[in-house]
């Protein structure tokens, strides 16, 4: 990670000030600590909430699966009794999907390690309710990989507009092509970009 770093800021400088004030980037030094479908539901459950309101309503769904998230746990849960617990309709019918999906071998997550980014993705996207910023985020902080750019997440861009000093918003087309540069580690780039969004940028 640390050779990583130094390369970035040789390709990039601007990046020098955030890193410097950051700790160094966690994406893919230590296994996590969810199994791959617990993450996915998760995610699913996080969507568009905030982060103690996601916390809450996972905990609940939690309680009401006996314990666990697993397929087999929330399998017999019906989308009344997910919705009761603050689980909207639409997410409801992801968990559903991804849980008979996992259940029948349709989404076999022991392959995972030996597919590349678009094989896992054109897997999960196949899914209704889960989408490219989802798999992109189970991409990167899950399976820890390091070439992902994900230039759909507004908190990215916002954090490269900050580092860059950029008095207006980028589009997500045009800042993609930026990640070239930092081919196999696109991931650790943006990781600094969120790191930028946070706090005031006036002491770097």
């Amino acid at each position: 990670m640390k050779k990583h770093v130094r390369a970035i800021s040789k390709i990039d400088p601007a990046f020098v000030p955030i890193i410097k004030r950051s700790p160094l980037c966690t994406i893919n030094r230590k296994r996590p600590g969810r199994g791959h479908y617990e993450t996915l539901i998760t995610s699913i459950i996080s969507q568009q909430l905030a982060v103690k309101a996601a916390d809450t309503i996972r905990d609940r769904v939690r309680v009401l699966a006996g314990g666990t998230l697993t397929p087999e746990s929330l399998e017999p849960l019906s989308a009344e009794e997910l919705r009761s617990v603050g689980v909207s309709g639409a997410k409801a019918r992801a968990i559903g999907e991804l849980t008979e999906a996992t259940l029948s071998g349709s989404i076999d997550f022991k392959k995972f390690s030996k597919l590349s980014n678009e094989e896992i993705s054109a897997e999960l996207t196949s899914l209704w309710g889960i989408g490219r910023w989802t798999v992109e985020m189970f991409l990167i902080f899950h399976l820890g990989r390091l070439d992902l750019w994900p230039v759909g997440d507004l908190a990215m861009r916002r954090g490269w507009e900050k580092i860059h000093k950029l008095s207006t918003e980028v589009d997500p087309k045009k800042l993609d092509p930026f990640g070239d540069q930092f081919a196999g580690r696109q991931s650790i780039v943006a990781w600094y970009c969120w790191r930028a969004t946070e706090g005031d940028s006036s002491s770097w």
